[in-house]
């Protein structure tokens, strides 16, 4: 049959478009009254400069044309906010705070969870120039204003500091390829092979690290973190920085402090969102300060996508979409079995 779709790629049909197209006008709005300005990057972008500052993270979930006017490698976007990135440094270069939005279709190689489809519609706003948990708490906030905007049922967020590990290993003088290790050891909650790989570090760098996957939870985490991983000022400001934002945050909040979703991308803060009767994240957002300096202005930088298809679902997809994934806990152990095979940034 000609006309069928491939995998996880489907037609979105009048009732579902209606849902959806509301919900991008009801964001937009929003973004607009915060002061976010739109921008609109284009699908393909030669492929260097399209995975630039990424790490080559998303280069596995990006597919691939051959440009027929130059010969070059393109690439269809697989996550919009590094093009958002490359036109804040090249294009704007304004100096002070800029904040941008965006929304358009990113395309996947592969589902970014079970049932996903391929083709998520990623509406999102980025702030740049302006470093610290003042930022990250607006974005925060923007991204709670969201997800209210766009009717979520019962929305939480799950946060992680990718600076906590970092700052532990840098500590430590952790060679780079044994980092690369307990950063795949982390990313299975695999403590085992934690206290394994740490065998011949200091004690309490290998008790840090062997704490790490057991910190998880509400804000509670914040004080016995605190209490029990080693004095380093970098450690100690990014904990107080998920202090700000467990105090600040208007929905529920859980932390889990092993979590390094786009370790070598994201520089501090990481969330995921999530809502009742979606499987996987609706949003995805966190700190990338590095991402200028590839394009030759380092920026701090901070920001949240949300997927707008799974956010406004049709009964049947909602219906296709339950799983235990939905939740923190089932959300890691999906993780846990994915690490290091399908590495991604945001989507």
């Amino acid at each position: 049959m000609k006309w069928l779709l491939p995998e996880f790629i489907e037609d979105i049909l009048p009732a579902e478009a209606m849902r959806i197209e509301t919900l991008r006008r009801r964001i937009l709005d929003l973004f607009f009254r915060k002061n976010y300005q739109l921008v609109m990057p284009p699908l393909l972008e030669y492929m260097d400069s399209l995975l630039t500052g990424t790490g080559h993270d998303l280069e596995l979930r990006t597919f691939k044309v051959v440009d027929q006017l130059s010969g070059r490698m393109m690439g269809l976007r697989a996550d919009i906010t590094p093009q958002v990135a490359r036109i804040d440094a090249h294009l704007l270069n304004r100096k002070g705070v800029a904040r941008l939005c965006y929304c358009g279709s990113v395309l996947h190689t592969r589902p970014a969870s079970p049932g996903a489809t391929r083709e998520p519609l990623q509406i999102g706003a980025e702030l740049y120039g302006e470093a610290g948990a003042k930022a990250d708490l607006e974005i925060l906030r923007l991204l709670c204003d969201a997800l209210k905007a766009g009717g979520a049922k019962r929305p939480r967020v799950d946060i992680g500091h990718v600076a906590v590990f970092r700052a532990i290993v840098n500590d430590a003088r952790v060679r780079p390829e044994l980092e690369a290790d307990l950063f795949e050891a982390l990313q299975k909650k695999d403590i085992p092979a934690i206290r394994g790989l740490t065998k011949k570090l200091p004690p309490k760098t290998r008790d840090a690290l062997s704490l790490l996957p057991e910190l998880y939870g509400g804000p509670e985490v914040l004080p016995l973190a605190a209490r029990k991983l080693p004095r380093i000022d970098s450690l100690e400001k990014s904990l107080g920085t998920l202090r700000a934002l467990a105090r600040a945050c208007p929905i529920p909040a859980s932390f889990d402090l092993a979590e390094l979703r786009g370790y070598h991308y994201h520089s501090g803060v990481v969330f995921d969102a999530y809502c009742e009767g979606v499987s996987g994240p609706v949003a995805r957002g966190g700190r990338y300060d590095e991402v200028g300096k590839a394009f030759g202005r380092a920026r701090p930088a901070t920001g949240f996508s949300i997927d707008l298809r799974s956010l406004a679902p049709s009964g049947a997809t909602r219906a296709r979409a339950r799983s235990s994934t939905g939740s923190p806990t089932g959300r890691r152990a999906w993780c846990a079995s994915r690490a290091g095979t399908t590495p991604g940034i945001r989507w």
